[in-house]
């Protein structure tokens, strides 16, 4: 019986298989497009997760990198990939409050309701944090206005609670 071959390419000199897979994650997290490209022509997977479940999507969406994100997008990242805590691009970018990146990853096919371990969805990131154009963003795109958390908190009870009167306003007039 022969044994499975191991296609994995071998580091350059010098450098060991984390040392790259740093280099990686941080072309994504700081925004170097052409590096992060270069690693894509390489055959470096766009969905690789690190040690939190973060795939360079996530890194280079939550850090407002938009040309990295759509370069990743182009070649097959999954908008739909959960990190560790169950997040996803789209709620990280909900959370930021860019609205450009949340409508590229919607473009590529980004699931606007997902949730995460919490059971909270984008919207309701937008809501907790405050970021009013993005709450209006996601309810135009068809946000589910209804969902629950885990603690059967919806996304006007959270911004009740956290004390958003005009969020509030807006969410009891919205209509998806």
């Amino acid at each position: 019986m022969t044994p499975p071959v191991d296609n994995t390419p071998l580091p350059p000199s010098g450098f060991t298989h984390e040392q790259i897979e740093a280099l990686y994650f941080n072309a994504a997290r700081e925004g170097q497009t052409d590096l992060l490209a270069d690693f894509l022509t390489a055959g470096a997977d766009p969905n690789r997760q690190n040690h939190e479940g973060y795939t360079p999507l996530i890194l280079a969406s939550y850090h407002g990198h938009k040309d990295c994100s759509e370069l990743l997008l182009k070649n097959q990242a999954d908008p739909n990939v959960q990190d560790a805590k169950g997040s996803t691009a789209l709620a990280g970018v909900a959370f930021k409050g860019d609205i450009d990146l949340a409508r590229l990853l919607l473009a590529y096919g980004a699931q606007i309701n997902l949730p995460n371990h919490m059971g909270r969805t984008p919207l309701m990131f937008a809501v907790m944090f405050g970021r009013t154009e993005m709450v209006k963003f996601l309810i135009k795109e068809g946000a589910d206005l209804n969902l629950q958390d885990g603690e059967k908190m919806t996304a006007l009870l959270l911004a009740e609670r956290q004390g958003y009167p005009e969020m509030v306003k807006l969410l009891k007039t919205a209509t998806p």
